[in-house]
């Protein structure tokens, strides 16, 4: 079940897509935070849905996986949109190519002519597109890049030829939004901020329900209507009022909030990358996006998907729900659920003969005196604040290197303290594999001159005896990942030596727990 509820009745102005016909829907971004949620949502109102991602095999393990088509393919290329788009009646356009290097607003504007033409050749009857609320009287070379190229982005696809509906929103609350993870992590960590001064700038949040909720309800609007809608809730209020308020919620003492002007939108990113989980890459577009005062211009959008009875959700409800999903461990998507594209090329540890060059390896196996499911609660519950069964300043460490040079660090954490599906971030590491009971394999996403992979298995021997193997591998880069790998091999003995010797130890102690309570 998602943090968005159903969605509305029939929409206003004369549905001409007919409000009893199930449509087909096309879902781009499905591996990531909001396509996640609206795979769902999109079922629950009867429609059908056909997900396209690079990997569908991240979606294997989503509760809906087996209700959804899964396709593989990309936005930036023609053949797999144009395959993806067959048969389809509505298409959402939910991605962006935010933290793909320098040149992402080039790649946006590619992927978005591409899909829009696409569209119109396919007979594609609605394009639905979640872009960025854009200040009012600020011209658009004065915005930030990210926000730039969303507004660029609605632009082609409204020019499409395709009727589109383009829903602009400031900040989104929800479990596992980055916005939210940002607006929490300052809060709880620091009772006393000094601020950068766009704390005081007037924003209207929304809720994802209330997102989802519109998404959904754009699949039906009438085929006359092409344009952008500013959405968002019922509040308008600073971020320094947003911070208070969570505090109000979450029980905290009143947090002092001390703006000074002399932060600017890179040192405010890093800032925010240094306290939350939010890593400075993502956190700029964030903050950048904060420097003006966003607010909706208009409410049109109600005139065809109208609010429910109850009205829009509030910033107070709107926060209430999102942190009892946190604190139910009860967050079904996150805003680290997209990752990176890695080019095509890239192998993997499991390719025939290494066909992609050197390939370091250590290796660790252990006999463990437990089940083997014993063995795999200990595998599947690593990371997070579980942490690595060895040398924890080693890892600190590391995550802080990681932090400071623009990784992720290990601040992700995991969306479930206990269960790990395919596609989950995991401090920084990403799930790339996982076979309940017997293989977990995760990818790093840390700042490397190379790939890294950790594979963690549970087996037995032919004495029916559970073994224990763990493999770490890198792949490098050049001279520096070679030099790289020898630099920290001396170390691999605690880190990894330890955490086999351990992982295999809080197994047996875990299986003899039982005996000492009877």
């Amino acid at each position: 079940m998602t943090e968005a509820g159903t969605t509305g009745g029939d929409t206003a102005g004369g549905d001409t897509t007919g409000a009893d016909r199930r449509l087909r829907c096309l879902v781009t971004g499905a591996t990531g935070y909001l396509g996640g949620r609206l795979v769902p949502e999109l079922l629950a109102a009867g429609h059908s849905v056909r997900c396209l991602a690079r990997s569908p095999g991240r979606l294997r393990d989503h509760p809906w996986a087996g209700r959804a088509e899964a396709v593989r393919g990309d936005v930036t290329d023609e053949a797999s949109v144009r395959a993806a788009m067959e048969g389809m009646d509505v298409a959402y356009y939910l991605v962006h190519a935010l933290g793909t290097g320098r040149g992402f607003e080039e790649t946006d504007r590619r992927a978005a002519r591409i899909f829009g033409e696409q569209a119109r050749a396919a007979g594609i009857r609605r394009i639905v597109y979640l872009g960025a609320l854009s200040p009012s009287g600020v011209p658009e070379h004065a915005l930030s890049p990210h926000l730039r190229s969303r507004a660029e982005v609605g632009r082609i696809l409204l020019a499409s030829g395709v009727p589109t509906a383009v829903l602009r929103a400031a900040v989104i609350i929800g479990s596992g939004s980055a916005s939210f993870e940002m607006l929490r992590h300052l809060t709880e960590r620091l009772p006393v901020m000094v601020t950068p001064s766009w704390v005081r700038t007037r924003i209207q949040p929304i809720a994802v329900r209330d997102v989802l909720r519109l998404l959904v309800g754009c699949a039906r609007l009438p085929y006359d209507v092409n344009r952008a809608f500013d959405i968002g809730g019922p509040d308008v209020v600073t971020y320094q009022d947003m911070m208070r308020q969570y505090a109000t919620v979450a029980g905290l003492p009143r947090r002092v909030i001390l703006p000074v002007p002399l932060l600017t939108p890179r040192l405010s990113s890093l800032w925010v990358g240094l306290v939350t989980p939010v890593p400075g890459a993502l956190a700029r577009p964030l903050v950048e996006s904060l420097k003006h005062e966003v607010v909706c211009a208009e409410r049109d959008i109600v005139r065809y998907v109208p609010d429910p009875p109850e009205g829009p959700v509030t910033l107070d409800r709107a926060i209430r729900l999102a942190l009892r999903r946190v604190q139910g461990a009860d967050v079904a998507t996150r805003w680290s659920s997209a990752s990176t594209p890695r080019a095509p090329s890239d192998p993997l540890p499991t390719d025939p003969d290494w066909a992609g060059g050197t390939l370091y390896t250590d290796h660790r196996e252990r006999t463990v005196a437990a089940s083997p499911q014993a063995l795999w609660r200990m595998v599947e519950g690593i990371g997070g604040e579980n942490g690595w069964y060895s040398s924890p300043l080693a890892w600190s460490l590391r995550g802080w290197l990681d932090t400071l040079v623009g990784g992720v660090g290990l601040r992700r954490g995991r969306r479930d303290a206990n269960r790990l599906r395919i596609g989950d971030s995991l401090d920084f590491w990403r799930v790339e594999e996982i076979e309940p009971g017997r293989l977990l394999r995760l990818r790093a996403e840390m700042r490397l001159p190379g790939l890294a992979w950790l594979e963690m298995t549970v087996d037995q021997d032919p004495q029916g005896r559970t073994v224990y193997r763990q493999r770490a591998l890198f792949h490098p880069h050049g001279l520096a990942g070679h030099a790289y790998w020898w630099g920290v091999a001396p170390f691999h003995a605690a880190v990894f030596g330890g955490m086999a010797r351990n992982i295999a130890a809080a197994a047996e102690s875990a299986a003899n727990e039982p005996a000492r309570t009877q």
